[in-house]
């Protein structure tokens, strides 16, 4: 039996390295989840930029 390797997919690698989240008090977990929401902020304005670069671009390639 000849088993492909290729088949299965590869796991994606993790951006980020969870916290132990019970060694941390509930100040500091609210200050991780603020710290989160910026980076969730920050992606989000990076995707709306290369989303309005991506119209552009079928706009000008469309005439």
């Amino acid at each position: 039996m000849i088993t492909d390797e290729d088949d299965t997919p590869r796991p994606r690698p993790r951006r980020l390295t969870p916290l132990p989240l019970d060694l941390l008090g509930v100040v500091e977990l609210r200050d991780y989840i603020d710290e989160l929401r910026t980076e969730i902020a920050r992606v989000e304005a990076e995707i709306g930029r290369k989303t309005s670069h991506r119209s552009a671009a079928d706009a000008f390639f469309r005439k």
